[in-house]
């Protein structure tokens, strides 16, 4: 169950930010086995002087035009599986035009009781009473 968080710069276009959304859902379907129709993404727009971002800290990136991708997800991925997620988006970033190095990713796991879509509670719960 991911639910992505994009944050980036106020000017960069909605079609972008589209791009870089549905790309990052397939990298997630493809590389982590999320579920093709678990597609939630808030794109968050910044002002220039709102991040504060180190230009060369582990990798050089262009402080003015940097993203930041927040994914929350369920817990079970493997080291393996997260590392071929990171490569796998850095690679269709730069396939759609955006400059990979101006992009900060990580993950945040958690689990089903965490999550709720619906009246009945939890994810947890809808699965559980669902059986």
């Amino acid at each position: 169950m991911p639910f992505n968080k994009i944050h980036v710069p106020r000017e960069l276009p909605a079609a972008t930010c589209r791009a870089i959304n549905d790309e990052l859902h397939q990298s997630l379907v493809t590389q982590c086995g999320a579920h093709n129709d678990d597609f939630f993404c808030l794109v968050v727009r910044y002002d220039p002087d709102d991040m504060i971002f180190h230009p060369t800290f582990m990798g050089e990136r262009d402080p003015q035009s940097t993203i930041v991708i927040e994914i929350a997800l369920l817990g079970g991925r493997s080291d393996m599986q997260k590392e071929a997620l990171y490569k796998d988006m850095r690679d269709r970033l730069d396939r759609i035009g955006f400059d990979a190095r101006s992009s900060i990713m990580f993950l945040l796991e958690n689990q089903p009781i965490d999550w709720s879509f619906s009246p009945e509670g939890s994810v947890q719960s809808v699965l559980v009473s669902g059986s």
